[in-house]
């Protein structure tokens, strides 16, 4: 059977001479290259989702990849793809580059400039645990399809269009369908999702911030289990403690919770710092709340434009939430839909505070009436989204294609 190997570089040239290589090694299967850290954890979910043999058995990365750095790359591949061997390429040759790179997970280490006889060694022996790994999984292999939970995040076009209680409902809602459920406030200065559900919880999502490996008793430990069944991560109670959140350790506290949780969802706020720029980018949904006024649209317009130029989201990846909403408002979703270039959710949640003030201000939003619009709308949304277990054990219908992605921070674009 042949090795299939999936080179992963971002220079033209390395890609030439790599795949040259490549398909001079015996039995050697290589695919096409992709070019950057996005493209790479695309492919291996796309594959992952038909089945966990449909997987190369090696993936080589570049040292040159980007924009998300390689051994951050190696580290998320090896994570969320333990039957995948990662072959890291790189012109360090020191220990200490071959320790970090063991580290983040990578079954091999090639120096350049790329040599013929070194270069098979690794991959034959990557391959060979690569194949041992799924002999050993058999039919149990499926529990490592790689794609994991599903993550989305929920981002305020400004302060107070109602992000946060949207995040808490939807977690709820997937949460109540059967699907164990994860919500992490990511606003980590102004998080208020412990008050809208009357939490005092000491641990926080800053106290996993310096863990380079996450296990379940540590994840266990951080997390709050709230009556409802959700799992609570929560924002520090002292907000200057965020910056203690960088973008590398948000990636790995959502993929660690991806990896626990069937459904991951994170308030992001409406100040998008490198931690929530790494949720944004991670997740498979990203929502953009908005209301229907020109100040907040203007504001979900400026977020779009942002995430694009930093290459954090593209707006077609985006959808736009539209809160308070009424058929009465000047402007509409199709508006709204042709002003930021995103998508818009088909479920709007209509403008009724009346409904909401006696559950926001005795902080248990959990309690909202079932029969209220605002709850019914917003947990429509959590079906139109996938969030939901439909009766027959499946989610119920996505709106719009999920998507993984690779993982980054605030980060212009190389020309």
């Amino acid at each position: 059977m042949p090795t299939r190997i999936l080179p992963a570089v971002g220079d033209a040239d390395a890609v030439r001479s790599l795949t040259t290589l490549l398909s001079q090694l015996p039995d050697a299967e290589p695919l096409t290259p992709v070019t950057d850290s996005t493209q790479l954890v695309d492919a291996l979910a796309r594959l992952a989702a038909e089945s966990v043999d449909e997987l190369p058995e090696v993936v080589v990365v570049h040292e040159r990849i980007g924009p998300v750095p390689a051994l951050e790359l190696v580290r998320e591949v090896a994570l969320r793809f333990p039957a995948v061997g990662v072959v890291l390429v790189t012109t360090d040759a020191s220990p200490g580059l071959f320790q970090a790179a063991m580290d983040a997970g990578a079954r091999g280490l090639v120096t350049l400039p790329l040599s013929y006889e070194e270069l098979a060694s690794r991959v034959q022996s990557v391959a060979q645990w690569s194949v041992g790994v799924r002999r050993h999984l058999g039919h149990g292999g499926d529990a490592f399809t790689g794609v994991g939970g599903t993550v989305v995040t929920v981002s305020g076009a400004k302060g107070g269009v109602g992000a946060t209680l949207l995040a808490v409902q939807l977690a709820l809602a997937a949460q109540a369908s059967g699907r164990p459920t994860a919500l992490v406030d990511m606003d980590l200065q102004t998080g208020d999702v412990a008050s809208y559900l009357d939490v005092q919880f000491r641990r926080s999502v800053v106290d996993l911030a310096a863990i380079a490996d996450i296990s379940p008793r540590i994840l266990a430990e951080a997390v709050f289990r709230h009556d409802s069944g959700v799992a609570l991560l929560l924002a520090p109670g002292e907000g200057e403690r965020g910056e203690e959140v960088t973008d590398r350790a948000a990636r790995q506290i959502v993929g660690a919770l991806r990896s626990r949780y069937e459904v991951v969802v994170v308030d992001c706020g409406a100040q998008l710092a490198g931690a929530g720029a790494a949720a944004v980018e991670t997740a498979d949904r990203a929502l953009l709340v908005t209301t229907p006024d020109v100040v907040a649209v203007r504001g979900a317009k400026r977020a779009v434009r942002m995430w694009d130029r930093l290459q954090i989201r593209k707006a077609e990846e985006t959808t736009v939430v539209v809160n308070r909403h009424g058929r009465g408002t000047e402007i509409q979703p199709a508006l709204i839909q042709r002003i930021t270039g995103t998508a818009v959710a088909a479920t709007t949640v209509p403008a009724n505070f009346k409904e909401l003030q006696a559950a926001v201000d005795a902080g248990r939003v959990h309690d909202l009436d079932a029969k209220g619009a605002v709850r019914q709308a917003m947990w429509a949304l959590a079906g139109e989204l996938g969030l939901v277990r439909a009766p027959g054990g499946e989610p119920a219908r996505r709106g719009g294609r999920a998507r993984e992605r690779g993982a980054g921070g605030l980060r212009r674009r190389k020309e």
